[in-house]
């Protein structure tokens, strides 16, 4: 099965079932996003972090998500969010509609490079001027675990830091360069850089580095 295909039907399947760990840092959030910006949560998942942030006050919140299993379990969960199923882009919202978006935890979920690239390109044109795009991801680990599993499938996937799990996803780690230049490729100047230890919905934990792209 293609690579980019696997990864979908996962989030359909297992992953539409998993309890997601990623967190946000609202000391950055807060520092960044003001309360009266409308926001995209982009791959918003089951809406865990669209009711964060509806909760912490930011009024004009919209989460949107490729998995129709998992935008059906948020509303579910979380009937006071707006949730959208999006399967494909561009998504159905002017150029320049947000004051920010969110990216978090998702690029890691997508590991297919040009789709990576279509997605950072589509923020940069919801993205306002001066508008900020807030990246929280998973870079390539050191240890163990995960460089064996980074060679294990670098043969079968073509690219290293791509590789499988047992219940049958699929995801990426990349470089610190790689993420970001996708927000520089895409109009975003990157003015905030933190990194620090978060679980992981597989109960272990990964550095995470979370960018901040001001869009130009």
């Amino acid at each position: 099965m293609e690579m980019r295909q696997e990864a979908q039907e996962f989030w359909e399947s297992a992953g539409a079932a998993k309890t997601f760990t990623h967190p946000l840092d609202t000391g950055l959030l807060e520092t960044y996003v003001p309360r009266d910006a409308p926001v995209l949560d982009y791959g918003c998942g089951y809406g865990r972090l669209t009711a964060e942030l509806v909760a912490a006050g930011y009024a004009d919140v919209q989460g949107v998500d490729a998995s129709q299993a998992l935008v059906e379990r948020g509303r579910r969960e979380h009937p006071e969010v707006r949730l959208a199923h999006c399967p494909g882009l561009p998504l159905p919202f002017e150029d320049g509609s947000f004051g920010a978006a969110l990216l978090f935890a998702v690029l890691t979920c997508v590991p297919d490079a040009a789709a990576q690239r279509r997605i950072a390109g589509e923020l940069g044109r919801l993205v306002r001027p001066g508008g900020v795009l807030y990246v929280s991801d998973v870079p390539l680990q050191s240890d163990r675990r995960n460089l064996t599993r980074y060679e294990e499938y670098a043969a079968r996937y073509g690219t290293y830091g791509v590789f499988g799990t047992p219940d049958g996803g699929v995801f990426r780690h990349s470089t610190p360069d790689h993420l970001h230049g996708l927000l520089e490729t895409h109009g975003f100047t990157v003015e905030a850089e933190r990194s620090d230890t978060v679980p992981t919905m597989d109960e272990h934990t990964v550095e995470r580095l979370q960018l901040i792209g001001r869009r130009r």
